[in-house]
């Protein structure tokens, strides 16, 4: 069968680094990718409206595309029960350098003319690791990425969890010892969040390198495992999730993995009583099935719902 009788969707993986733009079909194959970086809006919307645009020319016009982004997003459509919202499909304010107030459902729309489907970053992973990946199966399972920064989303009842606006679970407080760690955190906004204590930016101003440069046996990935486990205790508690998923470059570090899941164990302390957590943590806590993909094939996900919300 030839792409051209194929029902084609679009996905885009926006990132505060790069951009992952991609077409693919309605079974998560990808028939054509192109990534480049995060400059100021107008440009890198301009490159994925270019990339589209030529894949549609040479594989076939696309349905829908779908924008799994960085945020703070304003995800309240016209149909929202919160009310109507001039600024949705825009960033709210964000750390990275001209996107807030950026617009990046509008230019798309008006550009391609196809439905578009907005969510977060982590809430496109998330459904691209239930469609297809780590979470198949399950019904209400969170997914986190821990990096650059730290974001979480995921499916509750098997719907994507949302509400006033959208989780941001990288930046709920955590207990910080500061005679153990001194370090004040990283966050423009709460400091000593989640975010600012375990992202990957804040692990290298703590220890003056980055991340991934330090040796397996650093007292660097304890704390680290210290700070997620706490952070998962409090979701476990707070959304009984069947299972998490955790992404992002620092947490796929090898010697962090067994850390965290067995201070995730010590935390809670057998309070949950559930063979996943006390007996196969191991497939409790696991990394994504979809690897580097789940971004943007979460958001070709996406592009199919836009089509079906619409």
């Amino acid at each position: 069968m030839s792409a051209k009788s194929l029902v084609l969707y679009g996905g885009i993986e926006g990132g505060g680094t790069k951009f992952i733009c991609a077409v693919g079909t309605g079974t998560g194959e990808i028939l054509a990718e192109t990534r480049f970086p995060t400059t100021t809006p107008d440009e890198t919307l301009a490159l994925a409206v270019d990339f589209f645009k030529e894949q549609s020319q040479s594989l076939g016009p696309l349905a829908s595309i779908g924008v799994a982004s960085f945020g703070p997003l304003d995800l309240r459509p016209v149909s929202s029960p919160q009310g109507a919202s001039v600024t949705f499909g825009h960033i709210l304010p964000t750390p990275k350098p001209g996107w807030t107030n950026a617009d990046i459902v509008g230019p798309l729309r008006a550009a391609l003319d196809v439905p578009i489907g907005l969510d977060t970053d982590v809430n496109g992973a998330a459904l691209g690791e239930w469609r297809w990946g780590a979470a198949q199966g399950l019904d209400t399972f969170i997914y986190l990425t821990i990096g650059t920064g730290i974001g979480g989303g995921g499916l509750v009842n098997g719907k994507l969890i949302h509400g006033l606006l959208h989780p941001e679970m990288g930046h709920i407080p955590l207990p910080h010892d500061k005679m153990t760690d001194p370090f004040e955190g990283n966050c423009p906004f709460h400091s000593n969040c989640f975010e600012g204590l375990a992202s990957g930016p804040a692990m290298e101003k703590r220890w003056g390198q980055k991340a991934e440069t330090l040796p397996p046996d650093h007292p660097a990935w304890d704390l680290e495992a210290h700070y997620i486990a706490l952070a998962l205790g409090a979701f476990i508690c707070t959304l009984s999730p069947q299972r998490i998923i955790l992404g992002g470059g620092v947490a796929q570090q090898p010697q962090l993995m067994p850390l965290i899941r067995q201070k995730t164990q010590a935390m809670l302390n057998g309070y949950v009583q559930s063979a996943e957590i006390l007996e196969n943590i191991d497939s409790y806590i696991v990394p994504p099935m979809l690897g580097g993909r789940a971004g943007v094939l979460g958001a070709i996900a996406l592009a199919q719902l836009a089509i079906t919300a619409g």
